[in-house]
């Protein structure tokens, strides 16, 4: 067996699958199936497991499965739902009309072409028959050929990460969507946990209707379970005390350790099943698969953040304690970095005292600070190649950090060290 087989970060963990079966997840999102009437939300951190959770109980080939970052406006969302269930949104229909006269005839024996013989008279009718037919063709939104079809075939449907959709469609479509739960069929939203509640915020009539499923972090021993399943499929056996240190790194996130795993694989040279063996890799070759795991899966994202938006002319120097000169955006990112931060929620005075700790300089106010953690959610948002990994609640000054990979770079980065 392959090691790539074995642990597979971002995919479907086919070998180092954990259930987590006291927290009897699975049993809770089957339920959904049983005419429930309410739509559940599936919310845990990002990269936590929420989607292989619900892959294993509505596969892909029997729902519909809706990704929330392709969703920018709200035709979107139903064009997704058509093209899965295979609707046609425009439809031609012909009717025809038929029409028959009556027509009675006494043709007498001798005159008649038709008889040869006899002079008796033949009565009869015949008929003339006309034909018309006329065709039109009509086409419907695909709003109304989606919830159509949802509403025929019963399919259950799967919208994964809600919370990228914008607030304004969000309601759109659990409007929509209100009466189809409310005749059974099974919707279920997967979300991260400070936006649980989206779905009541934009349509109250919600309330009373949701069903939730919070995934927990993962604890300690539920991490372990990965390496100490995968490694024994690839005949080897890890030391408890490095899956306890690679559990420790993972930030509560399956994800992340399996990266670790395939790391050690690589770092090891094992690639496949072979002769029973012990792993024992120094530390300098666990701290290197740390590194190049961050510089792979964080460096993007966060030298973007670092970049801030175009306009730079306005921005001031400013000292670091470590002697090196930076902007508004990079000092917030050292300050963020010191923290060494797992998946937070930051108040601003924290923030603020972690500014206070790596700058030499003056601390800037409250309204500089929040305009760049504004900035720094929209970059974050409107990124391409990756998830946002913050979010900022501007009325409430709190910064969320919301992705393992950043917060795992923030630690193991270059710019943390």
């Amino acid at each position: 067996m392959k090691f790539s087989e074995v642990f597979v970060p971002g995919g479907f963990p086919r070998y180092t699958y954990n259930p987590r079966e006291q927290l009897g997840l699975e049993e809770r999102l089957a339920q959904s199936k049983e005419n429930l009437c309410k739509l559940v939300t599936v919310t845990g951190q990002t990269k936590s497991g929420k989607t292989v959770l619900a892959r294993r109980i509505f596969p892909p080939e029997e729902a519909v499965w809706v990704d929330g970052g392709t969703v920018s406006e709200e035709d979107d969302f139903w064009q997704v739902i058509v093209s899965q269930l295979g609707l046609f949104q425009a439809t031609q229909d012909t009717t025809s009309y038929e029409a028959s006269k009556g027509l009675e005839a006494s043709i007498g024996g001798e005159a008649s072409a038709i008889v040869a013989k006899g002079s008796a008279e033949l009565s009869g009718q015949a008929s003339i028959v006309r034909r018309e037919a006329q065709s039109g063709s009509r086409s419907v939104s695909s709003h109304v050929a989606a919830l159509d079809g949802l509403r025929r075939q019963g399919v259950p449907l799967i919208v994964d990460d809600f919370h990228y959709i914008p607030r304004e469609v969000q309601g759109s479509i659990v409007r929509a969507l209100k009466p189809l739960i409310f005749d059974g069929l099974p919707v279920v939203i997967i979300a991260i946990p400070h936006r649980r509640y989206d779905a009541l915020k934009v349509e109250k009539e919600m309330t009373g209707r949701i069903g939730p499923i919070d995934i927990p972090t993962w604890s300690l021993d539920e991490l372990r379970f990965i390496p100490r399943t995968g490694f024994q499929q690839l005949n080897c056996e890890l030391p408890p005390s490095l899956a306890t240190t690679l559990a420790e790194e993972a930030i509560g996130s399956p994800h992340l350790m399996q990266e670790f795993c395939r790391g050690l694989c690589r770092t090891l040279g094992i690639h496949e099943t072979g002769p029973a063996m012990r792993l024992e890799p120094s530390e300098r070759q666990v701290q290197d698969v740390f590194r190049d795991v961050a510089e792979t899966i964080g460096r993007p994202i966060f030298e973007k953040l670092a970049r801030g938006p175009r306009q730079r002319a306005d921005r001031i120097p400013r000292q670091l304690k470590n002697g090196k000169t930076v902007d508004i955006y990079q000092l917030v990112l050292h300050a963020l970095a010191s923290i060494r931060p797992g998946l937070i929620s930051l108040e601003y005075e924290q923030l603020r005292a972690a500014i206070r700790d790596v700058s030499a300089s003056q601390v800037p106010q409250l309204q500089e600070v929040a305009r760049v953690l504004k900035h720094m959610a929209s970059i974050a948002a409107t990124d391409q190649s990756s998830t946002p990994v913050i979010d900022f609640e501007e009325e409430e000054k709190k910064l969320h950090i919301t992705d393992p990979f950043f917060a795992f770079y923030l630690r193991w980065g270059e710019l943390a060290q």
